[in-house]
């Protein structure tokens, strides 16, 4: 009996230590591990395989994350689904200088590159990181998205 009650008691210590114990608190508004050639746009439903241009969105009440190979079509995604709560989701982007996801509120979007669906936007943290070409903000790049009629 007293095997049996070590072994118990390894057993919780390593699902424990293994984050299976409940004590670990993911934080909803941080961006999800991305499924490279799995993950599907939530739009327009291809694979989302270029690491540069990937998105994310985050509903703010469910917590629920969604994933887009494009600025663009996460921006299209809002309008066409009639989300309300747009205003106050967390919209995380790639940042095509150093693969880090940051805040595309605060992006700054270059304009002439070739992106998976065509929209041309590439996102960085630093301003000057975006070339020497146009450089624009996000609310610039929602008004020229939604500008298309795509």
């Amino acid at each position: 009996m007293r095997g049996f009650k070590v072994f118990v008691l390894a057993l919780l210590s390593v699902m424990f230590m293994a984050g299976f114990g409940g004590c670990e608190k993911k934080e909803w508004r941080a961006p999800e591990k991305m499924h490279w050639d799995r993950d599907m746009c939530e739009r327009c439903k291809m694979a989302i395989s270029d690491r540069n241009y990937a998105v994310q969105v985050v509903d703010p009440k469910t917590h629920k994350h969604y994933k887009f190979d494009d600025i663009g079509c996460a921006i299209l995604w809002f309008k066409e689904e009639g989300i309300e709560w747009e205003p106050k989701a967390v919209i995380w982007v790639k940042d095509a200088k150093s693969g880090k996801w940051i805040d595309a509120r605060k992006a700054w979007y270059s304009t002439n590159q070739v992106t998976p669906m065509g929209f041309g936007f590439t996102a960085y943290s630093k301003k000057e990181d975006a070339g020497s070409g146009e450089v624009i903000g996000f609310d610039e790049v929602k008004r020229r998205v939604l500008g298309r009629g795509r």
